[in-house]
């Protein structure tokens, strides 16, 4: 007997990411009249560990195109998942798992299972009359993570002018999520003001960073500190930097090769 939270039906379509390329949109609804959508995301560099996204290849936009994604969601994920509960999400994701049967989800798409799976909780939350986070955190889902915002593209989003990918700020000294927007746009401000002065100032990466222009990564860091203090808040404290290196785009065997340096460094060297 079909319940009020059981899935009644999976629909997938090509939608566009905020890059201009395909990706892939989920909708689950539940017999209960409750609809979920949600859109999986893909980053411009991929970590050797990460489940794959279902590309379709060939000349169709470069080969980015996720025409078999969707069809997997239209067609396998939702006859095994028609009927199924959605308010066990652990066993809807374990079924998925299943049913792509990879260890790196390429038989299905990692795009498409995860559009899947965020839209069953989406679902979930409507028909449960909460916002994702209530549904997913419990009661006790009260604090929001600090965000980590980029400032210096680098890396994949910025045409590897700098190897390291994002330099970014967080404000571990901000007392809410707002003031921490705030911080964060004022550095945002004052780093863009510093590149100016330089005439270094050369537009945005794709991720809204400013575009890098460094002879090295360590003066991205040192200008990112100079914008902190420009901005007027004390560094490491109030805003502190964080970094998402994506070493896995410029290294082999144990080894770093930093081009925008000329220099190759083993694991503890890129660590110092």
């Amino acid at each position: 007997m079909l319940k009020s939270f059981d899935i009644r039906s999976i629909h997938g379509r090509r939608v566009w990411d905020s890059r201009g390329r395909p990706t892939v949109e989920a909708e689950v609804a539940l017999h209960d009249g409750s609809v979920g959508r949600a859109i999986a995301p893909a980053g411009a560099s991929k970590g050797q560990r990460e489940a794959l996204e279902l590309r379709d290849g060939g000349e169709r936009f470069g080969g980015l195109d996720v025409q078999r994604a969707v069809g997997h969601v239209n067609g396998e994920i939702a006859q095994a998942l028609r009927g199924t509960p959605a308010d066990k999400q652990a066993d809807l994701d374990q079924r998925l798992i299943e049913l792509d049967a990879t260890a790196d989800k390429t038989r299905l798409g990692a795009n498409a299972t995860l559009a899947v799976s965020m839209a069953a909780a989406h679902a979930m939350a409507a028909a449960s009359g909460m916002p994702l986070y209530r549904y997913l955190g419990g009661p006790n889902a009260t604090l929001l993570p600090m965000p980590q915002i980029q400032i210096f593209g680098g890396g994949a989003h910025a045409g590897r002018r700098v190897d390291i990918q994002d330099f970014m700020v967080v404000c571990p000294g901000a007392c809410s999520f707002a003031q921490a927007l705030e911080w964060t746009a004022e550095v945002y401000r004052s780093a863009g003001l510093i590149m100016a002065q330089r005439g270094a100032l050369s537009g945005v990466a794709d991720e809204g960073g400013w575009w890098p222009d460094f002879a090295t990564n360590e003066q991205a860091l040192e200008t990112l500190v100079s914008a902190i203090e420009r901005a007027g808040f004390i560094p490491g404290e109030q805003v502190a930097i964080a970094l998402d290196v994506a070493a896995s785009e410029f290294g082999r065997n144990g080894r770093y090769r930093l081009g925008l340096e000329s220099r190759e460094l083993d694991s503890d060297g890129l660590i110092e």
